[in-house]
């Protein structure tokens, strides 16, 4: 097989597994009784990556070739997911939340730490077959988006995402089906090298802490902060959308819309916006520098917030569509456009803890504490209701709140962040 279709493949199938439960799993956890704890089980995912990807690359590095420790953890993380589907679907409604977030937390651990594997092999491999990753690397990895959104769709027309069968857990089977596909393929991908030489990464520089040097300079300190602090709405969305549009359908007048019946469908647009945006980037980043992008970003989600709660799947249902329209520039201008930024401030002999030190404040830090304030608020809001009209009420407020939320820190940073941008400088890394 070419070496190209062969990484997309692993691509397809490596965010195939994540797309087929993380936009629908909200739903079924608050169909059993778990709503409340909706923040702890996509907070876990940040808390699992301040430290997992770093142990595993190391392992990787030096004892166990990347394409075997892939298809090891992905086994072990479908395992676990397995074990979660399999108690969920046992338990029923009497589902216990300290079984079930433990054997969720222990697949997620294995799985996070796949996301860079994958990201080794493809270099890897593109390596021994002569091409060069900058180049043909992107492509390959949009498949990845694609395997995310093929999977979301299938779990979505398949009703397997709470509307037949509410209260088991099916998609966590879907996922570790594909975990253990993705698991067998692995190990047919060609050979990935190691190496015990004592210059290799230590676990301090994996995890970003020999980058906090960075702190120093007022203007990384302030960039970084603010990168934790957007860093906070990345898994709102994940965890609450799906839920929040399904909880249309105990309102006589919305219940029978396309969006109740298909939020996994209509959430995928978010994925689908994604790849298109990336592709906006290099302009935009020439054109206005990482300070504006940055702004366009954290404007982006104030709209991405603001619109879901205005709409509704009636006749706001187009205020639904241009939200996941939007979330392509609020995610793609933060996480691309700040790495490239990292790239371009920091002296090459700490870049990689500087990638490090930024996604341990994004998808770290950000997204873990972003995730647990998300539960207090939505607790608050909307599962402390009962009645249809509050609960829709309630999840409007919430919504308003993040958006406020993302004001405040947009609005901060333009008056904090100096920064004087060189075009080219910026094309020069793009």
């Amino acid at each position: 097989m070419n070496t190209k279709l062969r990484l997309i493949v692993m691509n397809f199938f490596q965010y195939a597994v994540w797309g087929a439960y993380l936009i629908s799993m909200g739903r079924y956890l608050s169909s059993v009784g778990l709503g409340i704890h909706i923040g702890l089980f996509y907070a876990v995912q940040g808390f699992v990556s301040l430290f997992m990807p770093a142990v595993i690359g190391i392992i990787a590095d030096r004892w166990i070739p990347a394409q075997k420790l892939l298809a090891i953890c992905h086994a072990l993380a479908a395992i676990f997911m397995v074990g979660a589907g399999y108690y969920g679907m046992t338990a029923g409604y009497s589902v216990e939340f300290a079984t079930l977030f433990t054997l969720y937390t222990c697949s997620v651990a294995f799985y996070m730490p796949t996301i860079a594997l994958s990201n080794s092999v493809a270099y890897s491999v593109l390596a021994k077959a002569g091409l060069n990753a900058v180049k043909h690397f992107p492509p390959i990895r949009v498949f990845g988006t694609i395997g995310f959104i093929c999977s979301m769709l299938f779990v979505n027309f398949a009703k397997y995402d709470g509307i037949a069968y509410q209260e088991i857990p099916i998609q966590f089977i879907v996922s570790a089906v594909l975990g253990f596909i993705l698991a067998i393929y692995a190990l047919t991908l060609p050979a990935c090298e190691t190496s015990r030489d004592e210059k290799k990464q230590s676990l301090t520089d994996a995890l970003g802490l020999k980058a906090f040097v960075l702190f120093k300079q007022k203007k990384m300190a302030i960039f970084f902060i603010f990168s934790m602090l957007l860093g906070a709405s990345l898994q709102i969305t994940n965890g609450y959308a799906n839920d929040f549009i399904f909880s249309f359908g105990s309102i006589d007048t919305y219940k029978d819309t396309f969006g109740v019946h298909n939020a996994n469908a209509l959430i995928s647009l978010s994925q689908m916006s994604e790849t298109l945006c990336i592709l906006l980037i290099p302009f935009f980043l020439r054109r206005f520098g990482i300070k504006k992008v940055m702004l366009i970003s954290m404007f982006a989600w104030v709209v991405r917030f603001g619109l879901f709660g205005l709409g509704n799947p009636g006749s706001g249902f187009w205020m639904f569509i241009l939200s996941m329209i939007v979330y392509g520039i609020a995610f793609d201008f933060f996480n691309i456009s700040g790495s490239l930024f990292v790239d371009t401030e920091v002296d090459k002999s700490i870049r990689s803890s500087a990638q490090g030190l930024f996604m341990m404040m994004t998808n770290g830090f950000g997204a873990t504490i972003g995730m647990l304030g998300a539960q207090v608020v939505v607790n608050h809001f909307v599962y402390s209701q009962t009645d249809p009209v509050a609960i829709v009420s309630g999840w409007q407020h919430s919504w308003f709140i993040f958006a406020g939320y993302a004001f405040v820190v947009m609005v901060v940073f333009a008056l904090a962040f100096k920064y004087k941008h060189d075009a080219h400088k910026v094309i020069e890394k793009i």
